[in-house]
């Protein structure tokens, strides 16, 4: 990976689309806590990579594109979500499974449609640290950079979101079992 970021800072367009491919997913992922609407994820991942391309060459440590790329995509997020002044939600998981292939998204979906109802359950500060440290692999370091808050800050609120999480959890599966016992069989 980093010889291909050193071949994209030298000028190498197809080091930088290669790279780029690589991250979309995860782009998306990070988008997708951010914003509400498709075509405004698009727009700040088109404007992520262009901004990336432009200044590359900036880049002192190619060990941290990853960081790099998500702190652009965070700011052009916020640009979006400056710009719309309007609330922002996690959608429904069918509109991000799409573009994926129907067979392995059927043996999934249930578990990405609970977690991502739980995920709407919370603050969008709590949704946006649990993304960056589960899904897209951050720790807490990077994530305090990506954010520009303190690390201690980050590694409270992932505590906290932990927390959060499982007590929804853990009410979804009381009330679940109580149905089961008062409906009787099911």
């Amino acid at each position: 990976m980093e010889l291909l970021i050193k071949k994209a800072q030298n000028g190498d367009k197809e080091a930088f689309i290669s790279i780029i491919n690589e991250h979309l997913q995860m782009m998306y992922k990070v988008a997708k806590t951010r914003l509400s609407s498709e075509e405004d994820i698009g727009d700040a991942i088109q404007e992520t990579i262009l901004s990336a391309y432009k200044s590359i060459c900036v880049l002192k440590n190619t060990s941290y594109f990853k960081t790099w790329l998500i702190k652009i995509l965070i700011n052009k997020c916020n640009d979006i979500i400056l710009k719309n002044k309007k609330v922002i939600y996690v959608e429904d998981y069918y509109e991000s499974i799409e573009n994926e292939d129907l067979l392995e998204a059927k043996v999934s979906i249930e578990e990405n449609i609970v977690f991502n109802e739980t995920l709407n359950s919370l603050d969008e500060s709590y949704k946006t640290v649990i993304v960056l440290y589960y899904v897209s692999g951050f720790n807490t370091r990077e994530i305090s950079e990506i954010l520009k808050e303190k690390e201690g800050t980050i590694k409270s609120r992932l505590s906290r979101a932990r927390q959060k999480l499982k007590e929804i959890y853990l009410k979804s599966y009381n009330e679940e079992n109580r149905n089961f016992k008062v409906g009787g069989s099911k």
